[in-house]
């Protein structure tokens, strides 16, 4: 049996390796050589004496490639980016999957397909590949660009929504319809999971990586992310998503740690083994008879994949205000399917709820389309400035008029600081009553996983309902409290709107108070609804509620400021991991992001050594987030720490206090940097 599956395993790395060397030399796409190679392996080649042995064992590599697939694309993630790229990528990516979803559903019926073969179908051509479209932009080195950071965006906004769509898609494949109560059900659970495991996530991941991290052991961070990444996976199959979702939370949660770059170094050849046996599993798939059979079909969803992914959003782009030279180019630069196509398409197989050919279908539209992308890419300016030609001048005047008005429309208005602090109070409010809501729903899930096994409390306790009960209350109160408190500021920010002094003259405080007043009721019987709503699942019997109430109540009497401060340092250690000088990518152009170099030796040069105390502001910091070339002009060039040299490092190396600096530079710039990072004050420069 061993031998079975490594004699497999050597066979499908040996021609996956083959056969992608030859698609390197022409310049094309490695995944389509990775598909190949499937083929050339799989079953469905009689006239290559070439097969795999034991499919299960490589289906189960696969999985692990899926695994590590999507937690390398959460890599790319980034909710900073998210929120900077504004409406313009939820429109685009949310037009492009309606259309798409809609055009595909209908082709699909046209063909004579079933109705889940159809839904599945449109499902698959909704999303595009994050992958390709990545390495098409840096291969062409157009990563930089206006429309290319919009392409990232979309993309962005496509994964969140494609792992929605996969929790609705296993509903509806389970249940055989779409049922709106339940689509709402499973879409508040899944917003409850996915916005518990992020927050929990980012207050957790970046500390403990920044802690291994120090020990200066790649193999340490490594199998720590690993750990992660695939406990997060199996937390996710606990609670009934799949473990892509998982992976990809994982992932998106890593890329805000300062680690991220060390990270993705150290992760990219584990992922490009597994996802390359991953595409290999997905190529051995393919039957070449049934693609000559559905060669129609094939040739019409290619045709309508990229023609309505060009439309959909470049209409999508134009909407929110760019131009029509801006919205071509990412039209054009995001008609193709890809990795999240495959794993929605095998969610299909694996619910046994789709057609045997949809499968191979996909793959070989994916193929097609990824091949043409790099050419769709290079040309869009060219077929961007062609349809400028042709257009008639009274519609690129409207285009031009319309992008005019677009872009100065959202900075009219009357009252926008008042809208602005109202929006961040109830976003906070809302996503602290998400955490509430996920802790209740964790607390339910235990209460009944532990009653059905251990029957240890007497039932006039209320069982495990009571214990995980007064658990989960007592793990909301901090929440609850600044809950509390915000619905405070928002009823007066609402008072202080809504009660204008020109009008009310002199009962304006007494108005204000009243509207105050009444907002603030309001606010708290709803939040009593919601509260009764979350806990009816692990209420236990009255008399015992009563006396858990009353618990809790003299605990948040007795503990009100230390749970304001547990939030506080909280929201704090968010922030802090939050903030743009916290992500590499956010330092790229600054010059203290380059390894420290010097091509000429100044005439002034000076070297110089600082022993960091505890007091340094430089303690805990990466080099690039110090910016010390920057404020001083001085490099660090070599690091000693413990007996250990470190030569010329890195902008990822982390100062730890008992470091010997050694500096580099003239020497008012060596004096200027010892003071600081002295945390002294730097005498005044001589005129």
């Amino acid at each position: 049996m061993h031998g079975d599956f490594l004699a497999d395993l050597a066979l499908v790395m040996l021609v996956a390796g083959v056969v992608t060397v030859i698609f390197h030399q022409l310049k094309q796409p490695v995944v389509l050589g990775y598909l190949l190679a499937g083929v050339i392996v799989g079953p469905y080649t009689e006239m290559i004496p070439l097969a795999v042995r034991d499919r299960h064992s490589i289906d189960n590599l696969s999985s692990l490639g899926i695994v590590l697939l999507m937690f390398g694309l959460g890599l790319h993630f980034s909710l900073r980016k998210l929120v900077n790229v504004g409406a313009t990528a939820f429109v685009a990516a949310v037009l492009e999957i309606a259309v798409m979803g809609s055009a595909g559903y209908a082709l699909g019926r046209a063909f004579g397909w079933s109705a889940m073969d159809s839904l599945f179908l449109g499902a698959i051509l909704s999303i595009s590949s994050t992958t390709i479209i990545i390495k098409a932009l840096q291969e062409l080195g157009l990563q930089k660009q206006r429309f290319a950071e919009l392409i990232f965006g979309i993309l962005i906004v496509e994964d969140v929504l494609a792992i929605a769509m996969m929790a609705i898609l296993s509903g509806i494949a389970v249940n055989q319809s779409v049922e709106v109560g339940a689509t709402a059900v499973t879409l508040g659970k899944l917003g409850l999971f996915l916005a518990g495991t992020l927050v929990i996530g980012l207050l957790a991941v970046p500390p403990l990586l920044r802690y291994v991290a120090r020990f200066r052991s790649n193999e340490m961070l490594l199998v720590t992310v690993l750990g992660l990444c695939f406990g997060v996976s199996l937390l996710a199959i606990k609670m009934g998503y799949s473990e892509a979702l998982g992976a990809f939370l994982i992932g998106a949660i890593v890329a805000e740690a300062r680690e991220r770059g060390r990270i993705e170094v150290l992760i990219e050849p584990v992922r490009d083994m597994f996802s390359a046996i991953f595409f290999v599993a997905i190529g051995m798939l393919i039957q070449p008879k049934m693609l000559v059979e559905h060669a129609l079909p094939i040739t019409l969803i290619t045709v309508l994949c990229v023609v309505g992914k060009v439309v959909a959003c470049g209409l999508g782009t134009f909407l929110s205000g760019h131009g029509p030279r801006t919205s071509m180019r990412v039209g054009m630069g995001v008609a193709q399917i890809g990795e999240f196509s495959f794993i929605i398409a095998t969610l299909g197989y694996q619910l046994k709820v789709t057609s045997d050919f949809l499968y191979p279908i996909a793959v070989t539209v994916s193929a097609i389309t990824t091949l043409l992308t790099p050419y769709l890419i290079r040309h869009s300016d060219r077929v961007a400035t062609a349809v400028g030609r042709v257009l008639p001048s009274n519609v690129a005047a409207a285009g031009e008029a319309y992008t005019q008005w677009a872009n100065g429309a959202g900075g009219r208005g009357g009252r926008i600081g008042v809208r602005q602090v109202l929006r961040k109070l109830l976003l906070q409010m809302g996503l602290n009553m998400m955490l509430v809501s996920g802790l209740f729903v964790v607390a339910a899930w235990s209460a009944r996983h532990f009653a059905a096994s251990e029957r240890t409390l007497p039932a006039w306790t209320g069982g495990a309902k009571a214990v995980f009960w007064l658990a989960a209350a007592i793990l909301s109160m901090p929440l609850l409290i600044v809950t509390i408190r915000k619905l405070r500021a928002v009823s007066l920010v609402v008072a202080e709107a809504g009660v204008p002094k020109a009008t009310a003259g002199e009962n304006t405080a007494n108005r204000r108070a009243l509207v105050a007043g009444g907002v603030r009721v309001v606010g708290l019987l709803t939040l009593v609804i919601v509260l009764a709503a979350l806990t009816a699942a692990v209420l236990p019997p009255w008399p015992v509620l009563t006396a858990l109430v009353v618990i809790a109540g003299v605990v948040m009497a007795l503990r009100w400021r230390a749970f304001e401060r547990v939030y506080g340092r909280a929201q704090l250690a968010l922030r802090e991991t939050m903030t743009p000088d916290a992500h590499p990518a956010a330092h790229a152009a600054d010059p203290d992001s380059e390894p420290a170099a010097t091509s000429t030796i100044l005439r002034n040069a000076a070297l110089h050594e600082v022993l960091l105390p505890e007091t340094s502001p430089a303690s805990g910091k990466l080099i690039r987030e110090l910016g010390l070339r920057t404020r001083t002009g001085a490099t660090a060039v070599g690091i000693e720490r413990a007996g250990l040299s470190v030569i010329n490092p890195g902008p990822d190396e982390e100062l730890l206090p008992g470091d010997r600096l050694l500096l580099l530079g003239s020497r008012e710039q060596v004096d200027q940097a010892r003071h600081y990072l002295l945390g002294e004050a730097a005498p005044a420069a001589a005129n």
